[in-house]
């Protein structure tokens, strides 16, 4: 995929996928059982850990992780559950939402990026 494509796709997936802002989404994880989902890579998460409780899985991995029928299914995804995404800058966290929403995931909403939970207060912990 060239860049304009890739552009095109993640400006698609934001119109589709609503934005949370990290101080909503720690209230939300704090009243209710949603998962936060980090998504960026390993060395990403090992240069700047994650957001404090975050579930890690690579956006490669996500749609094996949230298919039931998958060898390889978290059983913290289900379609019925809040599914809070985190990345580097929220790009990758709207395309995962568009496919998980395409999967049949109800509510799905996008935090944008870790240094944004970092900015609202978020802890990280190491990965």
């Amino acid at each position: 995929m060239n860049q304009s494509d890739m552009q095109a796709a993640v400006a698609a997936a934001h119109k589709i996928v609503p934005r949370i802002s990290p101080a909503d989404a720690m209230a939300l994880l704090a009243s209710s059982d949603a998962l936060l989902v980090d998504v960026r890579e390993e060395n990403e998460l090992a240069a700047s850990g994650k957001a404090k409780g975050a579930l890690h899985v690579p956006r490669a991995s996500v749609a094996d992780a949230a298919d039931p029928a998958s060898a390889d299914h978290n059983p913290a995804f289900t379609q019925d559950r809040t599914i809070l995404l985190c990345c580097g800058s929220g790009a990758r966290a709207a395309l995962v939402g568009a496919a998980l929403l395409d999967c049949g995931f109800t509510d799905v909403r996008n935090v944008g990026g870790l240094q944004d939970w970092v900015a609202a207060g978020g802890a990280v912990e190491p990965a």
